[in-house]
């Protein structure tokens, strides 16, 4: 690696961006982010995040769109990037049930600016954010990236699944290596404030009920935030390589006659949603006001990562257990809000 490459990571004020700028910039990299900053949640939150990304020697910040291809194409030019993270885009599956048009503008349109770019720029390694959503209606567990995902239940799968059909095109016409990343359930400080860990925790401390869908019959591979970038970091440089065992009589999903791949990215043991709610009690020393819900439209009730390939590429796999995460965010959210 030379000494000091350039890496892009698009959505740095985001969560998971936030923590992956600050892993980058530890490890040498000039890390250069943008966000637009948008209020889908609070945007003071996101302040908070780029004051102290500001204060690293090897960050710069650009308020910019994923949909505005004109400073997308003005940043590439400037900066010469050798990697690029996106990690931009419109977050949340319920919300993807009201606002369906922000998805497809975002998570679209905005993700084929990047590939334009990367393809226009010689980018040494495109790395961007999925989903374990693109699961949708799939019953074989834990989740395998060389399983067939065809089956999305919202509109958020569904342009998360459309990113990895994208990416394999410019793979495959351009040689552009592409690696795609499906997130399980990420949680840890500076989290956003619409997942289950953030409004549950709220909600204790204040004494005000919490929804528990599918009457609590839910699990899920919560991921910290940690091992996340942990494993992205890892990635970044391993440009993908096509597979040369690749057979179009029996396709592989997860890899290709082109340089792309795609990686699980989840703690690879799942939590009962009820055990998860207990450990937050336990952490804030309160009981919660538990309003049992039925199960909400484009949710599923298991998520699990099988992360062998991802083991074998980077010699890691997440394994935070759930109860020192949970206690990193509860200590987190009782400084930064005053508590």
């Amino acid at each position: 690696m030379q000494s000091n490459p350039s890496v892009l990571v698009t959505g740095a004020a985001g969560f998971i961006g936030f923590h992956l700028t600050q892993k980058l910039g530890s490890l040498g990299y000039n890390v250069i982010g943008f966000d637009n900053l948008n209020d889908y949640y609070d945007v003071r939150l996101k302040e908070s995040r780029l004051s102290i990304l500001k204060s690293h020697p090897h960050f710069t910040f650009h308020q910019v769109d994923l949909t505005d291809n004109k400073s997308i194409q003005s940043l590439f030019n400037q900066y010469k990037f050798d990697y690029v993270v996106n990690l931009a885009a419109q977050a949340g599956v319920r919300y993807s049930l009201i606002n369906p048009h922000a998805y497809l503008e975002s998570n679209v349109h905005g993700f084929l600016n990047i590939l334009e770019a990367c393809r226009n720029h010689n980018t040494k390694h495109l790395v961007y954010a999925s989903s374990s959503s693109v699961y949708g209606a799939n019953k074989k567990i834990p989740f395998s990236v060389h399983d067939n995902v065809d089956h999305p239940i919202s509109l958020y799968a569904a342009t998360k699944k459309s990113n990895e059909l994208m990416a394999h095109t410019y793979s495959s016409l351009f040689n552009l290596p592409t690696t795609g990343l499906r997130f399980f359930t990420v949680y840890g400080p500076y989290g956003r404030p619409d997942m289950a860990l953030y409004i549950f925790t709220k909600a204790i401390l204040e004494g005000q009920p919490i929804n528990i869908y599918n009457n609590g019959q839910m699990r899920r591979d919560f991921t910290y935030v940690d091992d996340i970038v942990e494993c992205i970091a890892r990635l970044v440089p391993r440009a993908t390589t096509p597979n040369k065992n690749w057979d179009g009589k029996n396709p592989d999903p997860a890899t290709s006659f082109a340089p792309y791949r795609l990686f699980n990215i989840g703690n690879n043991q799942p939590v009962d949603l009820l055990d998860f709610i207990a450990i937050i009690e336990k952490k804030v020393g309160k009981k919660a006001i538990r309003n049992l819900m039925p199960i909400q439209d484009g949710d599923v009730p298991e998520t699990y990562a099988n992360v062998d390939d991802l083991m074998r590429e980077v010699d890691f796999k997440p394994s935070t257990p759930i109860e020192v995460g949970i206690g990193k965010f509860v200590d987190w959210y009782l400084v930064y809000h005053k508590q």
